[in-house]
């Protein structure tokens, strides 16, 4: 939780800090730069992925965890501390890329560390449940930074939240990620993980390139997931308050209100995909994003009231919730042990990169362009590729992770 709250409160606060960074102009243009630098993030996440995949892949699921957030603590310090536009010009917007940079180097590890370190240590009939947690994290991390967001603009004037009100959650962010360090260090490696522990090709991308095929795979599912993923959570506040015209405060309550219950429908939609597959729920996702898309973000434009606004954003949500439930499971599922980390970290923050972390950024281009449309079309048309990869790809919901599995040797909960 700590870990994404750190990562998305950049996202949920750059409508008040992009002004201090960039020179003045409109709120659109700022935001624009302010989105450029959340997407450098995103393209230093596969080498993240890389790094950290194969660090996790031979020191450890354990040791992996404890680092990725050891770098998420001196990022959001990073953060806190950099200087603005009008006191140093641009090295302001010099540190914020640092900051960003380390943001993804973390993330891009964190996001495969952790979904292989739920899916190993699950029972096999259990994993869609208990891996679907980390979306319930990753949202809790965006709940808290809302909710902070929220508590800040009721206790702060618009201009103090703008001149120095925005630092405050960065601090929050870098405290709680130096504590998170010290309970990762208590955590237990899997089973898994301490059978592959002698083989010393674990990790490598030349073992990674025995299975292109299951890469290939992880970057076309994500693909249309990770996009629309984005739009309707980190991108959303904005839209409705850009585009719509709702109140900034107003927005905020919408978003927050969405994700509360998208978060409580990850373990439901986990524990579904246990009885009867990954697959169908991913599909469900595919169809609804690919023909749903379009006409929820036209619909989304034009509402006036938080009650409408929020209507039409849960129903995004629990389309999106096929694809977030679940595929944090499918994708380890996809490997063998000893390239798991690695397998799922780098093709999904390549996709990632080229798709989640592009999205605020091209729905503001479309917007500056005076094409805002364009956007829609584009989510719906990512979503119809990784709809057709669902259709075609295995089910992964009885694959064996160890060796206790494949011998059967494994005591399955009620």
């Amino acid at each position: 939780m700590v870990e994404w709250y750190d990562w998305f409160a950049y996202a949920s606060f750059a409508t008040y800090f992009a002004a201090s960074f960039f020179p003045k102009g409109n709120a659109t243009a700022q935001l624009l730069n302010a989105a450029g630098v959340f997407a450098v993030g995103f393209f230093m996440r596969p080498v993240g992925g890389w790094l950290l995949g194969r660090y996790a892949d031979r020191k450890g699921r354990k040791a992996a965890l404890a680092l990725t957030v050891t770098m998420m603590s001196l990022s959001a310090l990073l953060i806190a501390v950099a200087p603005t536009y009008a006191q140093v010009g641009y090295f302001g917007a010099v540190v914020l890329v640092v900051a960003r940079l380390l943001q993804g180097l973390s993330v891009g590890g964190e996001y495969a560390a952790s979904a292989t370190y739920l899916t190993e240590a699950s029972p096999p009939r259990r994993r869609g449940f208990s891996s679907s947690f980390q979306y319930v994290s990753m949202t809790a991390g965006q709940l808290v930074g809302l909710g902070l967001q929220m508590l800040l603009q009721r206790t702060l004037s618009d201009a103090a939240l703008h001149a120095w009100g925005w630092r405050i959650p960065f601090v929050v962010g870098a405290v709680g990620a130096a504590v998170v360090f010290y309970i990762r260090r208590g955590l237990l490696e899997t089973e898994a993980y301490e059978e592959e522990r002698v083989d010393e090709r674990r990790g490598t991308v030349r073992l990674l390139l025995e299975h292109k095929r299951e890469a290939a795979l992880v970057m076309a599912l994500t693909m249309g997931g990770t996009l629309a993923y984005y739009t309707y959570t980190t991108y959303l506040t904005k839209y409705l308050s850009n585009s719509a015209g709702l109140s900034k405060a107003d927005a905020t309550l919408v978003g927050f209100l969405a994700l509360s219950i998208f978060c409580l429908l990850q373990p439901l939609a986990g524990a579904l995909s246990d009885r009867i597959g990954r697959r169908p729920l991913l599909i469900m996702f595919g169809v609804g994003a690919t023909l749903g898309t379009v006409p929820l973000l036209t619909a989304l434009r034009g509402v006036t009231t938080v009650g409408a606004a929020l209507a039409l954003s849960l129903v995004a949500l629990v389309i999106v919730t096929g694809y977030t439930s679940v595929n944090a499971c499918v994708k380890a599922e996809l490997f063998p042990t000893r390239v798991r980390a690695l397998g799922v970290a780098l093709p999904y923050a390549l996709a990632n990169a080229l798709f989640g972390g592009t999205a605020e950024y091209v729905a503001l281009w479309f917007k500056n362009a005076g094409a805002e449309s364009g956007f829609y079309w584009y989510v719906a048309g990512c979503a119809a590729v990784s709809l057709a990869v669902y259709v075609t790809m295995r089910e992964t919901r009885d694959a064996a992770l160890s060796r206790a599995e494949r011998d059967g040797d494994v005591t399955q909960p009620a």
